[in-house]
């Protein structure tokens, strides 16, 4: 792969990346509830979705899937009901105790791992990372349009395919974990109180549900 073609495959990642999807809100939602640095078991689990649709792509289950309208359907109901069910799920998660204002260091510190503790392990955050991106039929036709861009089939396909799937996964790691998931931990000051998390709660609940929805109805 040329230098140039790279750098176009770069800037494509990039504002791929940065296009808000379920997979924004999920590492948002993470950096909200388990804070920062958990937040990116959650982004794992989505890049190792993108890879899974990568090689399904590159092994030419891609075209099959995007000519099988039963298939599509399938995928496509099954990733927008999962997205409904975490909005609800989040939209009826109950308030952690919050941290006193007047409390000390060391007793605000003993509460926040306190709530570490009791917050979502780093596995079921992967594995739902996982499966926000994975059931997103759309996803696989869009790489299947999007790679054929940036490999030559001239030349050796293994090499290729390595080079445009780390670009992607590099890339998407640097925007999910250094633009959403520190754009969130911005607000988590917000969930210092039962009404603050009650409100982001609903916001990320209600948005889970609306791009499941989407997903359902746009075609």
């Amino acid at each position: 792969m040329t230098l140039s073609l790279w750098a176009t495959l770069l800037a494509a990642c990039f504002v791929i990346s940065f296009t808000p999807g379920a997979g924004a809100i999920n590492t948002m939602g993470n950096s909200l509830n388990a804070g920062f640095r958990r937040s990116i078991w959650g982004i794992i689990g989505q890049q190792a979705a993108l890879i899974v649709h990568i090689l399904i792509v590159a092994a030419g289950l891609g075209v099959l899937v995007a000519g099988s309208p039963v298939a599509f359907e399938v995928i496509r109901y099954a990733g927008a009901a999962y997205l409904v069910y975490l909005g609800i799920r989040q939209l009826l998660a109950k308030p952690q105790p919050p941290v006193d204002e007047g409390e000390d260091e060391s007793t605000a510190d003993a509460a926040g791992r306190a709530r570490n503790a009791r917050a979502e392990s780093r596995w079921s955050m992967f594995r739902r990372g996982l499966w926000v991106n994975l059931l997103n039929p759309k996803a696989i036709v869009f790489f299947l349009a999007f790679l054929p861009q940036f490999i030559r089939p001239e030349l050796p396909l293994l090499p290729q395919y390595l080079v445009v799937g780390l670009t992607v996964v590099v890339v998407d790691v640097i925007v999910m974990w250094g633009f959403f998931a520190v754009a969130a931990h911005s607000l988590r000051r917000f969930t210092r109180s039962v009404r603050g998390q009650r409100t982001l709660n609903g916001v990320f609940g209600v948005l889970f549900i609306i791009v499941g929805v989407l997903l359902a109805v746009v075609h």
